[in-house]
């Protein structure tokens, strides 16, 4: 019961435990061990101190991510090959290096902007994917010629929806493996579309061996000694961690701002203040809900013993909701963070050593493509009651997609 109450509205779950049990309880899903969520920032310091010791987070998604990711993924990985990646893939996304990427994200914006429909209602989410997905494919993985392109830009997005399904993510691994022998079941479909991408991803790796240079994360990562299949594993968490998050925290952001006038009265060009309300839609609209440890040691959370075997990890939603450091949580305030502080409980991407590496691409791409939106377009909702939260793959998604109708704006003429 608690797992269909979870696939149904996880929020609302995790919200009504809270309200029952305080800031830790248990909450146990079909198939695997029990969770225990946390809803402070101080709590969850002490679950991601466990990443250096007593608590693996690669372990902890594998179940989930492993059919996609691989098994060679930094989200896999613990201990020393965990670190190993993780240094090796710090440097082609680190803050510096991925603001030179800024006029290419433009230009893909612009070009996917200038299709939308104008003066009727469309969804903006999946439009938000087709950039993120552009932007990935051209930068990350660094392809250009315009056959692949196109057989990716169908197969990534399908492989994503069917990887991050119920179906696959939720289902126990034993289970997997039988559906799997079976090709009309889903997971047996997501294998034959994973071989696809794959065919494709590893015969770009071995053309760009032959031919190295270039400014994209692949061209760097194949300067390093990871090895063929390590690579695409790497390429496939940056798709996932960087096409369907960042696309959903755009819609997020247009579905919070065209309800609150006086907030997209000051956009786009207050640069603070731009950054203010990106950080303010990913606290009050996480993408990401969890950020759990499957414990190999018992850990102490208050007044209790989380026992090893189990996993333990902070509810993001309810550490963005804590009254205690966020004072009227449920008001759209951005000036919250022209003022500082936070930092520990503001953790839509992750915490600890396990801080996502994507985060720095995300927020430009953010703040680029939300300021190319509002350069062009005039966006209006016709039903002002905000959107709800589902469960949409891995991600916490606007319910209808944020709904919306574009105008073009019109130019502002020159005296």
């Amino acid at each position: 019961m608690q797992t269909a109450s979870f696939l149904a509205d996880p929020v609302r779950l995790l919200e009504k435990c809270h309200r029952r049990y305080g800031p830790i309880f248990t909450v146990r899903f079909f198939g695997f061990p029990p969770e225990v969520y946390v809803a402070t920032g101080e709590l969850a310091e002490q679950v991601y101190k466990t990443d250096q010791g007593g608590g693996r987070a690669g372990q902890a998604r594998g179940d989930f991510l492993e059919p996609v990711v691989g098994v060679h993924s930094v989200l896999m990985l613990d201990g020393d090959p965990w670190w190993q990646h993780r240094k090796l893939l710090n440097p082609p996304l680190r803050a510096r290096q991925v603001a030179g990427y800024h006029d290419e994200i433009t230009e893909i914006a612009v070009e996917r902007i200038s299709t939308w429909p104008l003066d009727r209602p469309f969804t903006l989410r999946p439009r938000m994917q087709e950039i993120t997905l552009e932007v990935i494919l051209r930068l990350v993985f660094g392809i250009r010629d315009a056959e692949r392109l196109g057989r990716l830009r169908v197969l990534l997005p399908r492989l994503m929806e069917l990887g991050s399904s119920v179906t696959v993510a939720m289902t126990p691994p034993g289970v997997r493996r039988v559906m799997g022998r079976v090709p009309f079941l889903p997971y047996g479909r997501f294998l034959g579309v994973r071989a696809a991408v794959d065919g494709i991803l590893y015969g770009e790796i071995t053309r760009r061996r032959a031919a190295p240079g270039g400014t994209d994360v692949l061209a760097r990562l194949l300067e390093t000694e990871l090895d063929d299949q390590e690579i695409r594993d790497e390429l496939i968490t940056l798709l996932l961690a960087g096409h369907e998050t960042t696309a959903t925290g755009l819609a997020w952001a247009f579905e919070r701002l065209l309800r609150m006038p006086d907030v997209l009265e000051r956009l786009p060009d207050d640069d603070a203040y731009l950054d203010a309300v990106i950080k303010e839609v990913l606290r009050v609209r996480p993408v990401v809900y969890e950020a759990p440890r499957l414990l190999d040691a018992p850990l102490r959370l208050g007044a209790y013993e989380v026992p090893a075997g189990w996993y333990a990890g902070p509810s993001i939603p309810l550490v963005h909701h804590d009254p205690e450091v966020f004072p009227s949580p449920e008001e759209f305030r951005p000036e919250r963070f022209l003022e500082g502080g936070h930092n520990r409980s503001w953790m839509p991407f992750g915490g600890g050593r396990r801080f996502c590496v994507g985060a720095q691409l995300a927020l430009l791409e953010m703040r680029v493509i939300i300021r190319e939106v509002l350069h062009r377009l005039e966006l209006s909702v016709a039903d002002q009651a905000p959107e709800a939260r589902r469960l949409t793959g891995v991600t916490l998604a606007p319910a209808k997609g944020a709904r919306v109708t574009a105008r073009a704006r019109t130019p502002v003429r020159s005296p």
